[in-house]
């Protein structure tokens, strides 16, 4: 694994433009950076990433119908009591799954160590299916790479595959809803809707504040129709203390991702896992944050329910404290401190994502500081040997 720069396309604006990529730059700073990309060998992908992150799916899926079964286990994860007969109802239906994301640190030799999960509403997907495949394909054209390179990035074709396989189980036409000015939320929900149309799939689109509410629990469009199945980029959690949300369980509408996803997207599965596979080679030790110390090496802190980088907080083995501002509190775990590669000076995260039961694909998020925010950059990543990537830089 190695940073390597390269020259831009002279013409990735235009690009973005022709793809509807709207949030390359956000803020004012580029989000999408080109100007380098990860290097990667076969090996290093098949063996220490994608290998991997089939196994940590696998375990973590055995982990579910423990967990909706168990009284005590919902608690430390922090779920309404109101919403755990529909979480346990949804598992034991097996309701339909198709994204995820998992965060690894990788860097490029010894086992990747899983950070968490973004099993619920996991963005960066369209910049990782497509934009930097299509990166790719130019920058082969041009000569700026070899025609041999390849790219960790089947996530397109098992999305249309992972939707057509999984419609005929949900009421149709699927609605695709994010919060009508999250540009990035709204990007990634259009690019899934495409993949659905793709696959043969009758869908819309729907703001999530146009969702509407009829006089028996139903959950409505603008058009007062009932939604019989949403894909929603809004976090369950957030829906579960809404008074919107209260009707989840008796209103019969599907979702995707399903009700039993927050199980997995609660930072308490952490633990949970390290407990049940304690050593295993790509978890970190991980503990409920409950006053003890387990961790006086060095930890890193995040609440239950955070996001993007937010309410993070690390104590370094030499004493120093790192913190992040959000809106995040409640309960939280503490997760063993184990610092992200440097490349270049930035600190690098791969993004493993996982489509159906099937890791496809990765993308790259870089930041300045050790906690990968929300302004972290994406960029592109290639297979290619390193003494050819350094040929051509």
């Amino acid at each position: 694994m190695r940073r390597v720069a390269i020259p831009p396309r002279a013409n990735w604006r235009e690009r973005t433009e022709q793809s509807g990529f709207r949030f390359h730059t956000i803020d004012g700073e580029p989000y999408w950076d080109e100007s380098a990309y990860y290097a990667f060998t076969l090996r290093q992908i098949e063996q220490d990433i994608e290998a991997p992150t089939e196994e940590l799916h696998a375990m973590a899926l055995d982990l579910v119908g423990g967990i909706v079964a168990s009284e005590e286990r919902l608690r430390r994860l922090d779920i309404p009591e109101p919403f755990w007969d529909w979480i346990a109802r949804s598992w034991q239906a097996r309701d339909a799954h198709v994204v995820g994301r998992m965060d690894l640190a990788y860097d490029g030799s010894g086992p990747a160590k899983l950070y968490e999960f973004n099993y619920d509403t996991p963005t960066s997907l369209f910049e990782a299916a497509f934009f930097q495949w299509q990166w790719l394909d130019d920058q082969q054209r041009d000569g700026r790479l070899p025609v041999a390179a390849d790219q960790f990035n089947s996530i397109y074709e098992s999305l249309v595959e992972a939707l057509a396989t999984v419609a005929p189980q949900l009421p149709r036409p699927i609605r695709f809803a994010a919060l009508r000015d999250a540009v990035e939320d709204q990007g990634t929900s259009d690019y899934l809707r495409d993949c659905a149309l793709q696959a043969g799939i009758e869908c819309a689109a729907l703001a999530i504040e146009d969702i509407g509410l009829s006089a028996d629990g139903r959950y409505t469009d603008l058009d007062d129709a009932v939604i019989g199945t949403l894909f929603k980029l809004y976090p369950l959690e957030d829906l579960f203390r809404e008074p919107f949300g209260r009707h989840l369980p008796g209103s019969g509408l599907r979702l995707v991702e399903p009700p039993w996803k927050a199980v997995l997207s609660n930072k308490g599965i952490l633990p949970l896992l390290w407990e049940a596979h304690e050593g295993h080679p790509n978890l970190l030790p991980a503990y409920f944050d409950d006053g003890a110390d387990p961790l006086p090496a060095g930890w890193v802190r995040k609440p239950l329910h955070s996001r993007e980088g937010a309410n993070v907080r690390i104590a370094l083995p030499d004493g120093r404290r790192l913190e992040t501002a959000g809106p995040y509190t409640g309960p939280a775990i503490r997760q063993a401190f184990h610092p992200l590669p440097q490349f270049d000076g930035r600190h690098a995260l791969v993004g493993s994502w996982v489509v159906g039961d099937r890791a496809c694909g990765i993308g790259i998020r870089e930041d300045a500081s050790p906690i990968t925010r929300d302004s972290a950059r994406f960029l592109p990543h290639a297979i290619v040997e390193a003494a050819t990537a350094t040929l051509l830089a």
